[in-house]
């Protein structure tokens, strides 16, 4: 199994970046797929979510309306469009999968990318 991440760069305020998470190794069209981020002496946070048919998606209050998440699941890929952003979102993201469905049970990162937003 594997998620990698790519995308992450330096990056003035108010710029834009789109992260890319590919995966393999699991039925990814079955996964509930999340971004999250850590940032500098911060816990891990939840950035964003969603499900298997794109069904449904949401975001932390912090990145709302500037964010949008998507997937791509003809080539395994989740996605993150991050607009406007701020000094704030500087963080290493991840991606995460989870299944969609009650009868399996797995919990798989990537090894995150960074993301430097400068001032």
């Amino acid at each position: 199994v594997q998620l990698v991440e790519s995308g992450g760069d330096l990056v003035q305020s108010g710029g834009s970046l789109r992260l890319s998470c590919t995966a393999s190794g699991f039925n990814f069209g079955n996964a509930i797929m999340s971004w999250y981020r850590q940032g500098p002496g911060k816990e891990r946070e939840l950035v964003s979510v969603i499900t298997s048919f794109s069904g449904y998606r949401n975001y932390s209050d912090s990145v709302r309306g500037r964010f949008t998440v998507s997937r791509d699941n003809g080539v395994n890929t989740v996605y993150l469009q991050m607009n406007s952003l701020k000094p704030e979102d500087t963080a290493i993201y991840y991606c995460n999968a989870k299944p969609d469905n009650p009868w399996q049970a797995y919990d798989y990162w990537g090894r995150g990318t960074r993301v430097t937003v400068s001032s």
